[in-house]
């Protein structure tokens, strides 16, 4: 009976150290987050310049005109131009007004050119600039008026910029082009 006792002891030391398996845990971690580094971009306005003036059609009283306007991006990123309000001076008279609202992208660091045509009136305008304009002598210009801009990968909002140049430019016949 001793033996059948022992066997029973053994038996129960045995089945008690048999440790229980391990059971892991899952613990969710969450990643590291990499802190990004703050980049600054400096933004500049777009330049806008009158590269000439050439005259359409040429009448006594009312001329057509087309007015070629180079905008630079002197950004190190692309922009579009959604709208520009623009009134066009010459020689301290103001020839013309108007808006213009398509869309023209300027890649970074470059120039478009885009033209407005007008017409106009020279009955309330002093004779000596239709003789200007008639002998294609260089003109005095203002070119002012607003502009909304967006950038091309920043996801903000558009910008309203104003702009008012002022500049000397070519009058030229359209066959000089």
């Amino acid at each position: 009976m001793r033996k059948f006792y022992f066997f029973i002891i053994f038996c129960l030391l045995i089945a008690s150290c048999k440790s229980q398996p391990q059971i892991a845990e899952e613990v969710y971690v969450e990643p590291e987050l990499e802190l990004e580094e703050e980049i600054y971009f400096e933004i500049f306005e777009p330049e806008f310049e009158v590269v000439y003036i050439m005259i359409l059609q040429s009448d006594l009283v009312v001329t057509e005109f087309e007015t070629v306007l180079r905008i630079t991006n002197p950004n190190v990123f692309a922009v579009e131009v959604i709208s520009i309000s623009y009134e066009l001076y010459g020689n301290g008279f103001k020839w013309a007004e108007g808006a213009r609202n398509d869309i023209l992208h300027i890649p970074a660091e470059s120039s478009y050119e885009t033209t407005f045509k007008f017409e106009m009136n020279f009955i309330n305008m002093p004779r000596r600039l239709l003789d200007d304009i008639i002998a294609l002598r260089q003109v005095n210009y203002r070119f002012t008026g607003e502009a909304e801009i967006t950038l091309d990968f920043f996801h903000i909002e558009s910008l309203h910029m104003s702009y008012d140049y002022s500049g000397t430019s070519d009058v030229r016949q359209r066959s000089q082009r």
